[in-house]
């Protein structure tokens, strides 16, 4: 259950760090993410993880990020394409981004759309069954720093395939 307090927070600061406020709150970067307004996101279930991913392998350039209490580390390029095998969702190529993804952990996959640092931003959160993100991707930007616009429809395409709904 979202506390009141939390959904009227986000409401008025769309633009924070969701893993700031859920540290600061002392709840998961998940309920943050839902306690965004509707408008700003949607969730579909995590069983979602390899089509997505294997989506946004065709998207070209965008930013991955993992963020942890220690470090945000962020890679900008394409997102190989993966499979699964032997219990992991693995990233097929040799050089620049790899390595082997517990995609059975993931127990949502969430579509955000707000505002951060003055600009519109728009990423997929992989969320694992603890309710921590286990990374995002994020729709890349152009020559303007706009939103690639192939790419905001690639993400709202894909949200509407794997969210059905918008969370209330």
């Amino acid at each position: 259950m979202l506390s009141t307090d939390l959904k009227a927070y986000m409401a008025d600061n769309p633009g924070v760090v969701i893993e700031d406020v859920a540290r600061e709150r002392k709840v998961t970067p998940r309920a943050v993410i839902e306690a965004l307004p509707s408008s700003m996101v949607r969730i579909g279930g995590g069983e979602h993880f390899a089509a997505a991913m294997q989506d946004i392998a065709q998207w070209g350039e965008v930013t991955l990020i993992v963020h942890t209490d220690d470090a945000i580390f962020e890679f900008t390029g394409p997102i190989p394409a993966g499979e699964i095998g032997r219990g992991y969702f693995n990233l097929m190529q040799p050089k620049g981004l790899h390595g082997h993804l517990r995609h059975e952990r993931c127990a949502a996959v969430a579509f955000v759309e707000r505002p951060f640092m003055g600009k519109s931003s728009a990423f997929i959160a992989f969320v694992n069954a603890d309710g921590g993100i286990m990374f995002k991707v994020f729709v890349g930007r152009d020559e303007t720093r706009a939103l690639r616009s192939d790419q905001l429809v690639r993400f709202r395409q894909l949200a509407e395939r794997i969210a059905a709904s918008v969370v209330a």
